[in-house]
């Protein structure tokens, strides 16, 4: 029976060899894919990938944030 450890050294080469094939057959499935969009005239926006731009909502800055801080200032009268 193996070890802990070695079951973890096992899968670990595992998912290594996985990702290798992962990428061999993604590049011919988006190839496939590709051939298939241009022989039915299929674009982005048939396939709902060409939605609204996102707009991320963002919070306005503090007052003030945009200025460097002032050191204080003695008032000297003569």
């Amino acid at each position: 029976m193996s070890t802990y450890r070695e079951l973890q050294e096992q899968i670990e080469q595992l998912r290594q060899q996985a990702e290798e094939v992962r990428k061999v057959e993604l590049a011919d499935v988006i190839l496939e894919i590709k051939t298939k969009m241009q022989e039915y005239g299929i674009t982005g926006a048939d396939l709902g990938l060409m939605g609204k731009k996102r707009v991320m909502k963002t919070s306005p800055a503090p007052l003030g944030s945009n200025e460097p801080e002032q050191p204080a200032s003695e008032h000297t009268e003569m």
